[in-house]
């Protein structure tokens, strides 16, 4: 199910919003569209969402600065402005917005934003890790993943949800099978880069608020990746 955030301090273009997203998708895909009044109400949810539309003119902390704290926690929700200040374009590039709409907003240019958004999700879910378990095959989007744990011969892979999926499986075959977005900072964990928030004294500090080790030789190494990471989705 895709959930969708609408935050706006305007009730009525909330309820405009959320309607438009609801007759955009249809029956045929599962969604849901939560609004928020302010932007405070919209960083003291603890629910993710893969799509979230802000207004920039709204008490503080205003749509930007909302914007900023939630990517602190999350880069992986696609940000979306809908705003009347066409001045504040080139500022939404610093928090990494998928799109900016200008109000009144056209039902054109909400279909085009719309079906890019569908496509990058469709895109995202479609990067998972293969396992097989006996007789059994396990798809694992890896935008779910926080990061891989093994423990003698067995790996153990931990997802946002709080689920963990545990087989039998080299971590260094395991890490040859992942992209890019995953770096291996100890010899017993690898972390998905997009869910890294922080790292010192040791630990890596994850999105969900835990924390995985990081050996001392490889922490400058994280860093760098970690940088090159940030660089690389900007663009």
């Amino acid at each position: 199910m895709i959930q969708f955030a609408v935050c706006d301090d305007d009730a009525a273009l909330c309820a405009s919003l959320s309607a438009r997203l609801s007759n955009y998708m249809g029956d045929a895909r599962p969604h849901h569209v939560t609004c928020f009044s302010s932007g405070a109400a919209l960083l003291a949810s603890p629910q993710s969402f893969d799509v979230i539309f802000l207004d920039i003119q709204m008490e503080q902390p205003d749509g930007m600065e909302t914007a900023r704290q939630l990517r602190q926690r999350d880069r992986n929700s696609l940000l979306i402005f809908v705003s009347v200040l066409r001045e504040c374009v080139f500022d939404a590039f610093a928090v990494e917005a998928f799109d900016y709409l200008v109000k009144p907003l056209t039902q054109e240019r909400f279909q085009r934003t719309m079906d890019r958004a569908m496509t990058a999700l469709t895109r995202r879910s479609q990067r998972q890790l293969t396992i097989q378990k006996g007789h059994d095959l396990q798809l694992i989007p890896l935008a779910h993943i926080l990061y891989c744990e093994v423990l003698g011969r067995k790996v153990s892979i931990h997802q946002e949800d709080g689920q963990v999926f545990s087989y039998y499986e080299k971590m260094d075959a395991l890490q040859q099978r992942l992209d890019g977005h995953f770096f291996r900072c100890h010899r017993s964990y690898l972390v998905n880069l997009d869910h890294v928030r922080g790292c010192s004294g040791g630990q890596v500090r994850l999105s969900q608020g835990s924390s995985i080790p990081v050996s001392r030789l490889r922490e400058p190494e994280l860093i760098q990746a970690l940088l090159r990471h940030i660089k690389e989705r900007a663009l």
